[in-house]
């Protein structure tokens, strides 16, 4: 154990994995919790020897496998709070959850693209910060460098506003405002008297109206400069909109189109802020994700989120219909229904498990359910995303589907349960009427593809004959492939394979020998059917896609 010393302004892991995140840096183990204090922030070359720390956070640079191991168990015998050090694709991780358990030191793994330096400057910044009591400007900051960016662009003088015209970030200007901009940041909100012209001019009309650039002429008897303002909008729903001020010089020539780039950047982060979570959800949030992908202590996880690390849990996966909107314009519409339908997701399940999670990843949404019944868990789980997805619908107006993974022993087998509902996810996605489903009811859909997969990875396993009649195909339009498709899909029914594809029966046994004639193959074989079928299941069925895609 290490004896660090505690003082009322030092940052916490908690704080630095806050902070940081899951771009830069991620939890590997933290035996004693994340309320570990780090005094300092220090590095140790790979080539050096430890000195003494106290309550140190070690950045251990150049040192990977064996080496990095060593220095970790020698920084912590010195007294170091905290290691990091740069892990690839997952290797090392369980020597370096035992070195954490062995020494009680907490281990970051840090990406491999993460430059130390990068590294050291944020670290020592969280460290100052909590010196001072700086708190966490979160996503306000985002939108303040918004508005800084779009001034640059403008020439102008910019302030972005809610939907109830409250200011939410400004840029800095050392520029003449007038007295509209000017009263709007001291009160963090448009004078009513002005908002009032504003809506006489129809100025607020226009807004709601669309996605145009609207302009509003200089008023020098009321003190009004020159302005242009655009809505910020998801749909039909105004957000909020920006503002921007001519100041002593004109606006720039394409100040129009820097507003309409900058209304879509801002309806994303307006999104984010309606959905935003509280710091310690969002960090519960993102330890969920690293314990799916199999990256956090199970016994770190069930410490912070409170659950017992070996009763029966349960994983499901939500996903919905993008729907037709593509692009940049599409992605703050679609965040807003993937968020609603997590808020969705949040109150069911926590309304059945106290200590339930719900994140999103990708375009899906992961459901947690801790401390189930051991028998009746995965009907249980089944139910309640059946409850889900039909609230969802009725009520949202939401196309969700659902796939419930095993119940596993405990937390520490999540990331199979995980696995498990995307892959039956992705059979539900593709079709067939089911919106939600278990391993149990698409097991033989779930094993096709994964026999798919493997196929796809191994090429040699391919029969060229098959090759060539695919190729054949896509010479001559000749219909062999979907033929022959249509009679192994039958069992070798002659009639009902006719029947399918709308030919006569005697159509099909012609192109069921011309298939034959230019492959090579015999459809008499069963081990030539077997393998032939999937093959073309490979080349002309549904796409194998990675779980969680």
């Amino acid at each position: 154990m290490n004896d660090t010393v505690r003082s009322a302004g030092a940052a916490v892991v908690r704080q630095l994995l806050l902070a940081l995140g899951d771009p830069v840096i991620g939890l590997v183990a933290a035996p004693e919790g994340l309320d570990v204090e780090i005094n300092d922030v220090v590095i140790l070359d790979a080539d050096d020897e430890p000195d003494p720390y106290r309550g140190d956070l070690v950045l251990i640079i150049g040192g990977r496998g064996q080496r990095g191991h060593r220095l970790a168990r020698a920084a912590a015998d010195q007294g170091a709070a905290v290691v990091a050090l740069k892990t690839e694709h997952g290797e090392d991780l369980d020597e370096l959850k035992r070195i954490a358990e062995d020494t009680g030191i907490v281990v970051l793994g840090v990406r491999p693209e993460v430059r130390w330096a990068q590294l050291d400057a944020l670290a020592r910044g969280v460290v100052a910060d909590a010196r001072v009591g700086v708190p966490e400007a979160g996503r306000q900051a985002d939108l303040f460098a918004l508005a800084q960016t779009v001034a640059a662009l403008t020439c102008g003088i910019v302030s972005i506003e809610d939907s109830a015209n409250r200011v939410l970030a400004y840029s800095r200007s050392d520029d003449e405002v007038d007295e509209l901009r000017r009263l709007s940041i001291l009160g963090w909100q448009g004078p009513d008297d002005y908002l009032a012209l504003l809506r006489e001019w129809g100025v607020f009309d226009r807004l709601r109206a669309g996605d145009e650039v609207v302009h509003i002429d200089e008023r020098p008897e009321r003190g009004i400069r020159r302005r242009l303002a655009i809505g910020i909008r998801v749909d039909e729903r105004l957000l909020g909109s920006i503002w921007v001020q001519e100041g002593r010089e004109p606006l720039a020539a394409g100040a129009a189109n820097a507003l309409l780039g900058a209304a879509r950047a801002a309806a994303l982060q307006l999104v984010r802020r309606r959905t935003g979570t509280s710091p310690d959800l969002e960090f519960e949030q993102s330890l969920f994700r690293r314990m799916m992908e199999g990256h956090i202590a199970p016994r770190t996880f069930a410490d912070n989120i409170g659950a017992d690390p070996d009763g029966p849990a349960v994983v499901a996966a939500f996903a919905l219909d993008a729907g037709p909107a593509g692009g940049d314009a599409g992605r703050p519409a679609f965040e807003m229904r993937r968020a609603t339908m997590a808020s969705l997701i949040s109150v069911h399940a926590a309304a059945y498990r106290r200590r339930s999670l719900v994140t999103a990843a990708d375009s899906r949404v992961y459901m947690l359910l801790p401390g189930l019944p051991e028998q009746s868990g995965e009907s249980i789980a089944c139910a309640l995303a059946s409850e889900i997805v039909r609230a969802a619908g009725q009520r949202m107006q939401l196309d969700v589907r659902a796939a419930v993974g095993s119940v596993v022993g405990g937390l520490h087998a999540i990331a199979q349960s995980r696995a498990e509902a995307d892959q039956v996810l992705d059979i539900v996605l593709r079709g067939g009427g089911r919106r939600v489903a278990t391993i149990a009811d698409v097991r033989s859909e779930v094993l096709l593809s994964e026999a798919l997969a493997l196929l796809e990875q191994n090429p040699r396993l391919r029969d060229p004959r098959i090759t060539a009649l695919l190729a054949y195909e896509a010479e001559h339009a000749s219909g062999l492939v979907p033929s022959v498709l249509a009679y192994l899909g039958t069992l070798g029914n002659v009639r009902a394979a006719a029947r399918s594809l709308h030919v006569h029966p005697n159509t099909l046994r012609y192109r069921l020998r011309r298939a034959e004639t230019v492959s090579g193959i015999d459809l008499a074989d069963p081990h030539q059917c077997l393998f032939s079928h999937l093959q073309l299941l490979l080349e002309t069925g549904p796409t194998v896609v990675p779980p969680g895609r």
